[in-house]
């Protein structure tokens, strides 16, 4: 079966480092890479090893293992076209097969909790005659950025008897390369790679790569190994390599061990990256991805390690909603990421059985969240008079629909959100506040029913009438719901009807005022989409949970057909798609509370609790 050469694959390292690409081996984003680390985890990631030249060389001829495109669009050399099979599990793997017949098995793996990537080669049967030359690709640059030719990357090579050492630019970590080859020094520079993603989404998308010399191999003689490392030379790659498939052997299903690649490193904690290639560890991503990914698949340590590791950084009832990558200060500019805390606290504490100690500290946590709302905090956030939560002020997104281009604010939904009071509710009720809960639940349903449309508002105070997937979480999503009986089947009919795709909820109706079609074209074109119909797919969760709510628990097995069935076999989950038919995936390939939702719900389609 030939394989879909535009797949990502993705290795991470749990330092919130990682390896990937594409099967067909372009690089199609600045992001793809094979050695690609977080200094100062998991943020301060820098690219050091981006890729790899291969070339086989058999008595018949010599036949590139490679593909690389290079500006204007010209693809050099033609390896792709050799791929005969490609295997995710356990780790990336191709079988290229030569026009003389030869077949060679490659794999790529990244070290769990080290900076290392491993590449193998070997033949699929034994030939006589065989030689592989691999030529590293090096930059060493800010992940986000591109790297150019330039007089100050120094190529110089120290060699020892275990390891080849490059040091391309002082402030960065040493590469080094240990293999069972032989290294020829062979400096050069390769220009003009160009990142089709890139071009596509507006970016600069050129760069050139530096490489210090190559490595050869005796393929005939047995496999061909070669480690790439950030600092010091890495452990044996087969000792490594048996760890790795022992590790990974543990995970009960692929949708866990695909968990596993969001939980890294912070401090002496845990936390969750939001996605990959581009994002590190966001607040509001990390409590919604947190249910799924830890508590779904019975990591209660990691969890409580993650929620501990949160909760001190509370500040007037604000959580951080971004901790920078190089160190700046966090970011407290989220209305719901503290209240999306709360609920990951009180579903950890319904299924864990913390300390006593660690237990008063998450409910401490959570009561300065409440506390600071309802005396009043950053950005007009504050418990109003009715018992609601007011927030917003000019130039500021603080909700989950967040694009903001230049000084204009896309969906600024100031007032009262739909799902922040539905979370505000549910931390009322998580801190024992009861008759704060049922006072302001009967407020919400008199303020937020709209008998027009035959179901919520999505913003009072003002009133904004906008057909947005946020009521859902009135219904499903969320411990303790707004809205039941005939409203609630109300709402997610409406919901249903004009939100729902396969791939999940849009972001806006077809049909209202602003709605996009597609994610597509440059910076301001992709932000003024964002949130205007683009497909979310972690919405997926409320909206099923809302479904089979309101439906009745018989009704699981329709849901897990007619809700689920697109997600059969998939280990990852893109963040967002296109609003329009065919619904084509966008934004990050691999996204934390996308997966984390599918895993929340899966145990629920498959007991008849409720």
């Amino acid at each position: 079966m030939i394989p879909n050469l535009n797949a990502e694959w993705l290795e991470t390292d749990g330092l919130g480092g990682f390896a990937s690409g594409t099967v067909s081996g372009v690089h199609t984003r600045r992001y793809h890479a094979l050695l690609l680390v977080a200094t100062t985890p998991p943020t301060g990631r820098y690219v050091l090893v981006n890729d790899v030249e291969a070339t086989v060389e058999t008595p018949a001829g010599s036949y590139s293992l490679s593909s690389h495109v290079y500006a204007p669009g010209v693809t050099h050399p033609d390896g792709a076209g050799r791929i005969e099979t490609f295997y995710s599990d356990p780790w990336p793997r191709w079988i290229y097969r030569l026009e003389d017949g030869t077949a060679v098995d490659h794999q790529i793996l990244v070290a769990h909790g080290e900076p290392t990537v491993m590449l193998f080669w070997k033949l699929v049967e034994p030939r006589a005659g065989v030689r592989l030359t691999v030529r590293p690709l090096l930059s060493g640059r800010d992940y986000h950025s591109l790297h150019h030719a330039n007089p100050a990357f120094r190529f110089d090579a120290e060699q020892r008897s275990d390891a080849v050492i490059w040091r391309p630019y002082g402030d960065l970590p040493e590469i080094s390369a240990i293999s069972n080859g032989e290294y020829r020094h062979a400096p050069d520079w390769f220009r003009n790679f160009l990142y089709e993603a890139e071009r596509d989404r507006g970016l600069d998308d050129q760069e050139d790569l530096a490489s210090p010399g190559v490595f050869q191999f005796d393929l005939s003689a047995g496999e061909a190994v070669l480690q790439f490392a950030a600092g010091a030379p890495p452990r044996p790659a087969d000792e490594l390599r048996r760890e790795e498939w022992q590790r990974r052997k543990s995970f009960s299903t692929p949708l866990h061990r695909s968990a596993d690649a969001f939980l890294v490193k912070r401090g002496q904690g845990k936390t969750l990256v939001a996605g990959y290639p581009w994002f590190t560890d966001w607040g509001r991503d990390t409590f919604i991805a947190l249910r799924g990914l830890c508590l779904a698949t019975g990591r209660f340590a990691e969890a409580r390690d993650i929620l501990l590791e949160w909760a001190g950084a509370v500040s007037s009832g604000m959580l951080p909603n971004r901790f920078c990558d190089h160190g700046e200060a966090p970011e407290y500019n989220s209305v719901d990421a503290s209240l999306w805390f709360a609920v990951a606290v009180h579903d950890f504490l319904r299924v864990a059985k913390p300390t006593p100690s660690h237990r008063r500290k998450l409910l401490a946590a959570v009561e300065a969240i409440v506390g600071g709302y309802t005396n009043g905090t950053r950005f007009g956030i504050h418990k109003d008079a009715d018992g609601l939560l007011h927030a917003g002020q000019p130039g500021v997104q603080l909700t989950w629909m967040d694009a903001k281009v230049g000084d204009w604010v896309v969906t600024p939904r100031m007032g009262k959100p739909v799902e922040v009071q539905a979370l505000w509710l549910n931390a009322l009720k998580i801190s024992g506040r009861d008759r704060d809960f049922a006072r302001g639940r009967k407020v919400f349903e008199e303020r937020f029913w709209n008998d027009a449309r035959g179901c919520l508002f999505d913003v009072v105070d003002p009133n904004d009438a906008a057909l947005r997937p946020n009521q859902i979480f009135a219904v499903g999503g969320l411990p303790y719901p707004l809205l039941e009986g005939e409203r609630a089947r109300r709402v997610v009919d409406v919901v249903e009807q004009h939100l729902w795709t396969p791939l999940g909820l849009r972001s806006l109706a077809p049909g209202e005022p602003g709605y996009a079609p597609h994610y597509a074209g440059g910076p301001r074109e992709r932000d003024a989409a964002y949130h205007q119909g683009t497909v979310w797919p972690w919405l997926n969760g409320p909206f099923v949970e809302a479904w089979v709510r309101v439906h009745g628990p018989t009704s699981k097995e329709e849901a897990r057909r007619r809700f689920l069935a697109p997600f059969e076999g998939l280990t990852h989950i893109p963040e967002i798609a296109d609003g329009d038919p065919p619904h084509t995936p966008r934004g990050c390939p691999f996204q934390a509370w996308s997966l984390g939702e599918l895993l929340r719900l899966k145990p629920q389609m498959n007991t008849d609790k409720h």
